[in-house]
């Protein structure tokens, strides 16, 4: 049997994501048409041209496909912060990261929109963004753990932090929504970040 080349198994890579890419767009388009609750994972295999059962093999449900975007922006960022210099406090290293992945990005692009439009309409969206959420302030948390070290045995002070620094993006986002014309989401971000830093004080 022919041992599988880097190049092979690159291809089968960007097949998975172009294929995962495809689910999520499915899943936003017919949320956008239909509603949210209108729609099904068989109807989200179709519109992206899959089988449920291909479905079955990228994400566990209709609200996993619909915030994938929002699960590979937290993950960048988590890379984004693994990255910083080992001596930044993790306030400013979460601060940082999101620094960089704004300027990497620019503004935020359509499909975040769009998707935190309609959370704001159908409420019900919420509950499965808080577990999505809920994965990447795993992620976080144990990023800013491996920076505190000793200081924080049990790990409280890092996931109070990473949930800090989650709830601060989601407010923001929240706010920017219903004032886009008057303020760039970064800049409003940008300036939570740093006021809730100061208040964070011994504990960032």
């Amino acid at each position: 049997m022919t041992a599988v080349t880097e190049q092979e198994q690159g291809l089968r890579e960007r097949k998975k994501a172009a294929t995962r890419q495809a689910l999520h767009e499915a899943a936003l388009r017919l949320a956008l048409e239909l509603g949210p609750e209108h729609v099904t994972v068989e109807a989200v295999a179709d519109e992206a041209g899959v089988s449920r059962r291909t479905f079955s093999n990228y994400f566990t449900n209709k609200e996993e496909a619909f915030f994938y975007g929002d699960r590979l922006r937290m993950r960048m960022i988590a890379d984004l912060l693994r990255s910083r210099p080992a001596d930044e406090s993790p306030w400013t290293a979460l601060t940082e990261a999101a620094r960089e992945f704004y300027a990497q990005r620019g503004e935020l692009d359509p499909e975040w929109i769009t998707r935190g439009r309609l959370i704001r309409r159908h409420p019900a969206l919420a509950a499965a963004h808080v577990q999505t959420f809920a994965a990447t302030e795993h992620d976080l948390s144990a990023e800013v753990a491996a920076r505190l070290k000793d200081q924080d045995p049990l790990g409280v002070r890092a996931k109070l932090l990473a949930a800090t620094f989650l709830a601060v993006l989601r407010t923001s986002l929240t706010v920017w929504l219903e004032h886009p014309s008057e303020i760039r989401f970064w800049d409003l971000a940008s300036d939570a970040l740093d006021e809730t830093g100061r208040g964070l004080g011994g504990l960032r």
